[in-house]
């Protein structure tokens, strides 16, 4: 999910009304207006009024996409929360560079340009990404890469340093693939804020033995401090989505195991996470370990032979990789 979700009908909202909408003075201001649009290039909309970004959507001729997960968080006390998550650095700091994933109408992007933050910015939806270059695009902060992030976010690192920070609203059926590729994908700035749906929250900060610890709760808890920061209810967002969200910080660990972010690493959880009814014996034999490393291994760790993964922590799972890679396997 991202600033945005399922589009609901304008005509069920009465007496919709254009709103005297006064220039931010931060912005540029032409005196054109937009093909189409409600607004004036470079002059944002009210950020917390669903009605007037209402009346925006259907006076730029185009909706919102259900299959892009977008909602409006309209909620002003809850974007600055968020913001503050990302514990910038003071004013005698250089600016740092952050990435934003789904910015929508750009509630999220609005606060960072305020702040002095060099933002790139990334958008699946073309109808958003040609309004947020017309609004932003006149900055010299801010970047728009428009397409999926899953395959743009690489060209964005060849062609700029690494970010800061990254913050998002993901859309809720790709939120955990999307923190995979990029912890995968060896992009691991010090910190990243995420809201995702509540159970996604749940999986990435379970502790061994929950139900909710998986392979992805170890990659995510191998390289970061992962903690729930708060809930947003559905009320705070515009159409109201039906769940609940949650928003994650998370804070590169200085005392990650070795093999963090190791793809040997990765695939050995996944194997040892493959069938939860099955000893991680069982798994990684099925992996093609040999049950002799197996056995040495966890004998020196002191594990029990009959052992489950999701009983064991990241740094015992990381130990009992690396024993196995010296072993050979």
């Amino acid at each position: 999910m991202r600033w945005l979700a399922c589009y609901c009908m304008l005509a069920s909202m009465p007496d919709i009304t254009v709103l005297d909408i006064s220039p931010q003075p931060s912005g540029p201001q032409p005196a054109n207006l937009l093909a189409g649009s409600a607004l004036p290039p470079g002059v944002r909309p009210d950020y917390n009024s669903p009605k007037e970004l209402a009346v925006l959507l259907e006076s730029m001729g185009f909706a919102m996409q259900k299959r892009f997960g977008q909602n409006f968080l309209v909620n002003q006390g809850a974007r600055q929360r968020l913001f503050k998550l990302l514990a910038l650095p003071g004013s005698d700091q250089p600016p740092p560079r952050c990435w934003e994933i789904g910015p929508g109408f750009g509630a999220m992007t609005a606060l960072a340009l305020d702040a002095g933050l060099d933002l790139s910015a990334f958008e699946i939806d073309h109808g958003f990404a040609r309004f947020l270059t017309d609004v932003y695009g006149s900055l010299p902060t801010f970047r728009l890469y428009e397409g999926d992030f899953l395959a743009t976010w690489r060209r964005a690192r060849a062609e700029q340093p690494a970010p800061d920070c990254i913050f998002g609203n993901l859309p809720y059926n790709v939120a955990s693939a999307m923190i995979a590729a990029l912890l995968e994908g060896g992009l691991t700035p010090p910190r990243m804020v995420f809201t995702i749906q509540k159970e996604a929250a749940e999986r990435m900060t379970a502790k061994p033995g929950d139900k909710d610890y998986s392979s992805f709760t170890v990659l995510c808890h191998s390289l970061y401090r992962v903690r729930k920061a708060f809930d947003l209810s559905a009320g705070m967002f515009w159409p109201q989505p039906r769940v609940v969200s949650s928003v994650v910080a998370m804070e590169l660990r200085a005392d990650a195991p070795s093999c963090a972010g190791d793809k040997k690493f990765t695939r050995f959880t996944r194997s040892a996470f493959a069938a939860r009814r099955k000893t991680l014996r069982n798994n990684l034999k099925a992996s093609g370990i040999a049950e002799a490393a197996f056995d040495a291994a966890v004998e020196s760790l002191g594990l029990a032979p009959d052992v489950r993964a999701e009983r064991l922590s990241v740094e015992q799972l990381a130990s009992l990789f690396q024993l196995l890679e010296q072993a050979g396997r």
